[in-house]
């Protein structure tokens, strides 16, 4: 597969985005086998989780910090939506300790890296050192 670049997929370069797409990959093998009558649940809760990514890749396109920073926080926010529902999941006993730990340990890395990211961002929008223009 051939991995074409330019200014708008330097998000590709992050690596919370990178973690963000492992954890959806992971999301999707634990959570794929659960019996029909939760599958809409499930459905939202994967769809929690793969919303991290792609609000990291739609602020980094925005070129705005504003914007950037606005979709970074709803990102955010989909990183505590998709922990509540794998939480639950272990609660209810649907999944295992095990693939609850592996989800968890992903899950924090992706969250830590992406309050660093909004922190570092917020500084240089503070200090006013934020290039939105292409040249």
């Amino acid at each position: 597969m051939e991995d074409r670049r330019n200014i708008n997929r330097g998000y590709k370069k992050l690596r919370v985005w990178q973690d963000s797409i492992s954890l959806y990959v992971l999301a999707c093998k634990i959570l794929k086998d659960f019996p029909f009558e939760l599958k809409k649940t499930v459905s939202n809760a994967i769809d929690s989780c793969h919303s991290i990514s792609r609000n990291i890749a739609e602020g980094y396109c925005r070129r705005s910090i504003k914007e950037y920073l606005n979709f970074l926080n709803i990102g955010l926010a989909s990183c505590g939506e998709f922990h509540s529902s794998y939480y639950s999941f272990f609660q209810a006993n649907q999944i295992s300790e095990s693939d609850f730990e592996e989800l968890d340990k992903l899950h924090f890395k992706v969250e830590n890296q992406l309050l660093k990211l909004i922190e570092s961002l917020q500084n240089k929008k503070n200090n006013e050192y934020w290039q939105d223009s292409f040249a």
